[in-house]
């Protein structure tokens, strides 16, 4: 096993991209909860953004992938659901490339949902919040369908999970 450390495991993690969203990484978007070296196995705590995540497959073998190819001879990837993810995690990069892409990312709520899920989305183009809801199931269930009344451009948000 090529000695590796857990920095360079980090800049490994922030290459794997969320297949969904292929400019944010897992990192960005919160889903890598732990890592870690148990002896010569490293363990990566992933956590899907909904149980029955399609993506999470995918995630879970892209993350083995990589790190086997930079030397790590035994690398397991657990699924978590303690806590259960929450779009709070998502960092401010991730939130930045979400808005670049075209998605509005969720505002952050710090559990108290309530004032967010009735609160008008911004719009990732003109950031008005002359918005309305269209669709409450957008191309995955964490997202919902708006239509901006001020540029006239439908986009997606991630819903405050």
């Amino acid at each position: 096993m090529i000695e590796t450390s857990l920095n360079r495991v980090w800049e490994v993690l922030e290459e794997v991209k969320d297949p969904e969203i292929p400019t944010v990484s897992v990192v960005e978007l919160g889903l890598i909860r732990q890592v870690g070296f148990e002896g010569p196995r490293l363990i990566v705590a992933l956590a899907p953004t909904f149980v029955g995540c399609p993506a999470l497959d995918v995630m879970a073998a892209t993350i083995k992938e990589q790190l086997l190819e930079i030397g790590i001879d035994q690398v397991e990837v657990k699924i978590v659901y303690h806590p259960p993810w929450t779009s709070d995690w998502i960092t401010s990069e991730g939130r930045q490339k979400l808005k670049m892409l075209g998605l509005a990312p969720p505002a952050q709520h710090g559990g108290d949902l309530e004032r967010f899920i009735e609160a008008p989305a911004q719009c990732p183009y003109c950031e008005s919040t002359d918005t309305e809801l269209k669709n409450s199931f957008g191309s995955s269930l964490c997202r919902a369908i708006y239509f901006c009344n001020n540029c006239t451009q439908p986009f997606e948000q991630f819903k405050p999970i």
